[in-house]
């Protein structure tokens, strides 16, 4: 008789639900079959139902956070069952030493996790019968069927769990020791909050606190554009003002001396350029590319779109949601025809019907079993759903999945750009802009959801002439870079190896996928947002200032460079493929961390925070903004608060109070004591570093009763807007 281990419990009932079954308390029995003519038991882990023991479970000298104590490096790491799931090991390990079982089939998740999982729990039970690998990519009725008929031998993933279970103690390590080490040296700073460092997450905080920066030092300029409107034997367009591939004016007099010269000026048409374009339809998705698109279509966070995946795969649905590619197997291809055909039954997809190719078996842009390692696209499978009773969220991702492989069977689609350059007055060169799509291809599959910005243009001809109609000049200002959306962090981890300069390093990190692995990005995204490092508004990401001084101190050490990540990535690859010894990385691990121990301390005397982060910093038992009254409201008899992301009355919900001071002004953050100052004193002292076009300048801030508004205050002079 067979005992089957799953990863969890839904996961494990599925597994069963093919088979005739005796349901018990916490596995179910499998009558006898043709895949199991003895029957079998099917029992789960409810996810990490193991874990490594705290540091005091070594020394109990370790339990206090010391200086003195670091670092702590264990002579041989030690697993336990984590406390709220005793039940369950405990009907594990009564099955696994059952009289009758034969044989174990590890069944967790077929990636390095469900490795590391039921391996643990084996290993905690003693187990020392033979273990065969369930190794599917789908939960269908065929796939489980066919999964346990061609069974792994326990050694073909050995070198798999290796791997994890190093990648487990080698993120201990530097876990428990960093943060313990910048936690305890911040205190001592006045920052009293526990710092989680970690070897993905500081990476990644690293390169967000990069672009915070960015934002924050950007001095916008300004600059002019000219337009002009152009009739041309009643054809009617606009176009700007270029020279020598520029189009913008740093000087408005100049810019206006241009429009004075163009207007009611005859126009001439002095070249027309199109240029055809082809894009072929996009690659089946991998779960990044998917939290990615739900993301931007969706404003799905990253966790919440693998949470919605899992369902669907749990459901048989989909295929494995933690695939980390966008190609598929001949095998899976030769299943198309059938999927397609149950899903041209539905009606919302009836229309796209019939395909413009049948099958994509010659197709090597999403058939190549070269690139598909553990786990082929996530593609919709044969259990094709009642749409209807899917949730909503369900039905917004299996659309975007089901579209994905439909468009796949579409032809390239062909856009025509077409450029025209007006010469006014044989002098001022103006170019417009325009494109035509030709063949509309895959995207009548997945149209374009935002703003088409080229505009179409008439058909025009070289040296037809007209006049200008109109002429004007717009003026606007530099931007600063934009802040990540919350799907993009998950793109900025995959690629992160853009920000490498060695270009050795970054081919690594670009084959071992960036930053994390497609299981574990979302829930580092959510790890950094729980440990108060970066916020969410309105699916925009903020770096805290908790974020600005933990990166600040770990400065230029490996901690936060992709570099570390992609050298780690290069090394645990090796221990999967047999190349590399886990016992040697340990050694490595070991003596960095102790390195970083002896040099952090040193550089610990050196490090200097800004006023700004320093006086905005909240612990973490003070996630929401601090109630402190920073003086008297001038609007109402409340007082004024940090309400996080700006300063307010407290009385807003009671009386509607308005009354509001933004955080930031001319490019330089206000703190609580400048706001305190203002509102209790009348002024600030002098602040320096406001911006203000090519400039920078200090001045006070001053209250003007009058005027009921904040104004800049000079030496010697009167206080100015």
């Amino acid at each position: 008789m067979k005992l089957v281990i799953a990863e969890k419990p839904d996961q494990g009932i599925t597994l069963a639900s093919v088979f005739k079954t005796k349901k018990n308390q916490g596995f179910v029995e499998i009558l006898p079959n043709e895949v199991f003519p003895d029957g079998a038991f099917v029992t789960w882990a409810v996810g990490h139902l193991c874990q490594l023991v705290s540091p005091e479970k070594y020394e109990p000298q370790w339990k206090k956070w010391s200086l003195q104590t670091l670092p702590i490096i264990p002579s041989q790491f030690q697993y336990e069952v984590t406390k709220d799931k005793w039940k369950q090991f405990g009907v594990i390990k009564k099955l696994v030493n059952h009289p009758q079982i034969t044989e174990v089939i590890h069944a967790g998740d077929a990636g390095r996790e469900g490795e590391l999982i039921v391996r643990n729990i084996l290993r905690l039970t003693k187990c020392d019968k033979p273990m065969k690998r369930l190794w599917i990519s789908s939960l269908t009725p065929k796939a489980i069927k066919e999964g346990f008929l061609s069974l792994l031998s326990e050694g073909d993933t050995r070198n798999l769990y290796f791997e994890a279970y190093t990648r487990a103690c080698s993120d201990w390590i530097v876990g428990m020791n960093a943060s313990r080490l910048y936690s305890l040296l911040l205190q001592q700073k006045g920052f009293s909050d526990v710092f989680s460092v970690g070897r993905v997450q500081t990476p990644t905080l690293a390169l967000i606190v990069k672009r915070e920066r960015e934002i924050n030092e950007f001095v916008s300029e300004p600059f002019w554009e000219v337009q002009a409107h152009f009739n041309i034997d009643g054809k009617k367009y606009t176009g700007k003002w270029e020279k020598d591939g520029e189009t913008r004016i740093d000087q408005k007099e100049l810019a206006e001396k241009i429009a004075a010269f163009c207007k009611d000026k005859t126009a001439e048409v002095t070249n027309v350029q199109a240029e055809k374009k082809e894009y072929l339809p996009p690659f089946l998705y991998n779960l990044s590319a998917l939290q990615a698109e739900a993301n931007r279509r969706f404003k799905f966070p990253p966790k919440k779109t693998l949470d919605v995946l899992q369902g669907l795969y749990q459901k048989g649905n989909v295929s494995y949601p933690r695939s980390d590619s966008r190609h598929v197997t001949q095998g899976e291809a030769e299943t198309f025809p059938e999927i397609l055909n149950k899903l041209s039954a539905l009606d919302a997809y009836r229309d796209l019907f019939p395909l413009p190719y049948s099958s994509l078996l010659n197709n090597k842009r999403y058939v190549n079993d070269k690139k598909v390692t553990d786990h082929y696209a996530i593609i919709p499978t044969e259990q094709v759903p009642n749409i209807d009773k899917l949730s909503a969220d369900e039905q917004k991702l299996y659309d975007l999945i089901v579209k994905s492989l439909i468009a796949a069977h579409y032809d390239k689609s062909i856009t025509e750009y077409t450029t025209v350059t007006t010469m006014v007055d044989g002098r001022a060169a103006f170019l417009s802009k325009g494109k035509v799509q030709l063949e509309e291809g895959w995207k009548k599959v997945i149209p374009s959801y935002e703003k088409d910005k080229d505009p179409t243009l008439p058909i025009l001809q070289k040296n037809e002439v007209g006049k200008v109609a109109k002429v004007e000049v717009k003026e606007s200002k530099t931007q600063p870079p934009k802040r990540y959306t919350e799907g993009q962090l998950i793109t900025l981890m995959k690629t992160a190896g853009k920000h490498i300069e060695d270009k050795e390093l970054e081919k690594v990190l670009m084959k071992t996928e960036g930053l994390g692995t497609e299981a574990t990005r979302a829930g580092i995204i959510t790890m950094l947002k729980d440990r108060n490092y970066i916020d969410i508004k309105k699916n925009l990401v903020y770096a805290t200032p908790k974020a600005n001084i933990l990166i600040e101190a770990i400065g230029e050490e490996i901690l936060a460079s992709p570099e570390m990540t992609a050298k780690w990535e290069q090394r645990l690859k090796g221990i999967s493929e047999g190349t590399a010894s886990p016992k040697q990385f340990m050694e490595q691990t070991n003596k960095m961390v102790s390195h970083l121990v002896s040099v952090t301390v040193k550089n610990a005397e050196q490090w200097n925070f800004s006023e700004d982060d320093t006086e905005n910093f909240l612990p973490g038992k003070q996630k929401k903004a601090r109630t402190v009254k920073l003086g008297p409201c001038k609007k109402c008899d409340g007082y004024v608060i940090d309400k996080g992301s700006f300063y307010g009355c407290s009385q807003y919900s009671k009386n509607n109070c308005n009354f509001t001071i933004s955080k930031k002004m001319l490019g330089k953050s206000l703190t609580q004591k400048h706001v305190k100052s203002i509102l209790t004193e009348g002024t600030t002292d002098l602040i320096e570093g406001f911006q203000s076009k090519d400039k920078t300048f200090a001045a006070k801030l001053s209250w003007d009763d009058k005027e009921n508004k904040i104004k800049f205050s000079f030496a010697n002079k009167e206080p100015v807007q």
